[in-house]
């Protein structure tokens, strides 16, 4: 499979075919994705929920991005893979913000980053860009800057609200980001922006109708059970294979069920006496 990269992109959004993009944090679930033949991979910086056990994103530092992104790209060599910039990677400074941008692509290979806000990052994403780095803007519901927003909540909902995306938007196309994600707007906004705008539009709990779709992993596989938004579809439910899994392991050793003979390596064949000669001399 031949690694997409920004021109197929746009051409993707052109012919009007669906871009299909999920979070990964890690080397099995990165195999996973792209043996499926997912267009992109996003090392979100939700694995702070779902990965390390976090209330939010916040906490997350750039070494927790940096080597999640390692072992998604080690997973994954094939696919499009975008580092998500965590909370005070960028918000410092332009010059802070390419530092950061380009630690993606030196470290650990990504083909792209992301990172929240509209407007007021305009000048980082203009920097990060002149770099040579690509950037995929975030706008609506953005979860680093949720509290300002008034927690995690719908965003774009009324004329004035919706207008300031738009106004986001304008200007995220115009410092050269090469894609745009929308979290929770209405799906009537979304399409507006798509058809609006030149670059990629993809949603995330957007609607249907733009240019790709993006999930969490965690949502759709159903392992992650401390909440499930409204826009997910559950794919899976493994959480409740792996509880079941382990408590069959439990249930298992205590009853004496594991191990059994076919789970055991044995003294060689034709060693046995002498084995055996050496545990006598410990008696």
């Amino acid at each position: 499979m031949a690694k997409k990269g920004r021109l197929e992109f746009v051409k993707m959004k052109q012919a009007g075919e669906q871009v299909a993009w999920v979070t990964a944090y890690d080397f099995p679930t990165a195999q996973f994705v792209e043996a499926a033949g997912m267009d992109m991979i996003l090392v979100g910086d939700s694995l702070g929920m779902i990965v390390l056990g976090y209330q939010g994103t916040i906490p997350v530092t750039m070494e927790d991005c940096i080597r999640h992104c390692q072992a998604v790209r080690r997973g994954a060599p094939n696919t499009f893979c975008v580092g998500d910039m965590p909370f005070l990677s960028y918000q410092i400074s332009d010059e802070d913000a390419v530092r950061n941008a380009g630690r993606f692509l030196k470290e650990a290979d990504m083909d792209c980053v992301k990172l929240e806000g509209g407007r007021r990052v305009i000048t980082r994403i203009k920097a990060i860009v002149d770099a040579g780095i690509l950037v995929i803007g975030h706008i609506g519901l953005t979860p680093q800057s949720s509290g300002p927003l008034g927690g995690f909540k719908a965003q774009g909902r009324d004329a004035a609200s919706a207008r300031d995306l738009i106004e986001d938007a304008l200007e995220i196309e115009k410092a050269g980001a090469f894609a745009l994600l929308l979290e929770a707007v209405p799906p009537e906004l979304t399409q507006f922006l798509a058809k609006k705008l030149t670059i990629p539009v993809y949603s995330i709990g957007a609607g249907g109708p733009c240019d790709g779709q993006l999930l969490i992993c965690g949502d759709m596989l159903g392992y992650f059970q401390a909440f499930t938004p409204k826009f997910v579809k559950k794919y899976a439910n493994v959480a409740e294979i792996e509880i079941n899994a382990f408590k069959e392991y439990v249930s298992d050793v205590k009853t004496g069920k594991f191990p059994t003979d076919d789970h055991v390596y044995h003294i060689l064949k034709g060693k046995e006496d002498e084995f055996y000669a050496m545990l006598k001399e410990y008696e």
